[in-house]
């Protein structure tokens, strides 16, 4: 009857809200440190060793990606097995070091306080740390095209999808937590790319799905050049 046919009819547009990923957050460091030492964004304590790739390496384990997506949408392409899938929501980075590095804004060197810095700079405090991490947050649109094995079933049986995102960077702040400090919280964008453009994928099976994300682009306007990356599970239906 028209009714069962109108009934067994499959929506063109599919909506699911709130999906979470878990996962962890890190970046290929391709950083001429020479080039960004004599550029002034690295700076030196007095007679100390120049800043290099070992004072940015990540606690892998703790540094972590969360994403908040409001919602994501599937858009029948062919046949419900070719879709476009995109969405909105907030992409959370934390970049826990193992070491002693700290990043300031504009303003005066940290070991030089006659010399004014017109730009933010990174450099090895004078204190160690017990919690030292970079926080990232962005607005994060992803438009990917979305392939199921078997579009009868709500999860797609075996289904994987390819594209891009979109960022834009509203919060970014280095916090650190210490016996001689406390804990402190410092502001500021530290020259980060107000823009993130992200290659993007994920990979399920029923309602499991992996994620991952490259983004070919530094996070850092200058002077430092981190390609991030995030790898995790996605918690979707599908």
């Amino acid at each position: 009857t028209v009714g069962n046919r109108n009934y067994n009819r499959k929506a063109n547009i599919n909506t699911e809200s709130f999906i979470v990923d878990l996962g962890f957050a890190n970046w290929v460091d391709k950083t001429n440190y020479a080039s960004a030492a004599n550029g002034n964004y690295l700076v030196n304590r007095p007679r100390g060793a120049a800043l290099a790739s070992s004072d940015f390496k990540l606690r892998t384990i703790k540094s972590v990606n969360v994403d908040l997506w409001f919602f994501m949408q599937r858009l029948n392409l062919i046949k419900h097995v070719v879709n476009l899938k995109y969405g909105l929501g907030l992409e959370l980075n934390n970049y826990r070091f193992n070491s002693a590095v700290s990043f300031k804004e504009a303003g005066a060197n940290p070991y030089d306080l006659s010399q004014q810095i017109d730009h933010s700079i990174a450099f090895r405090d004078s204190i160690g740390f017990s919690k030292n991490k970079l926080a990232a947050d962005y607005v994060t649109v992803p438009l990917m095209l979305n392939f199921r094995t078997n579009s009868n079933c709500r999860s797609g049986g075996l289904n994987f999808s390819t594209g891009v995102s979109v960022g834009y960077l509203y919060s970014s702040r280095n916090k650190q937590k210490s016996s001689e400090r406390g804990k402190q919280i410092n502001r500021g964008d530290y020259d980060l790319r107000t823009w993130k453009f992200s290659y993007v994928g994920e990979l399920g099976l029923g309602p499991v799905h992996l994620y991952g994300s490259y983004s070919p682009n530094s996070i850092f306007e200058k002077g430092l050049n981190f390609m991030p990356y995030t790898v995790g599970i996605r918690i979707s239906n599908w």
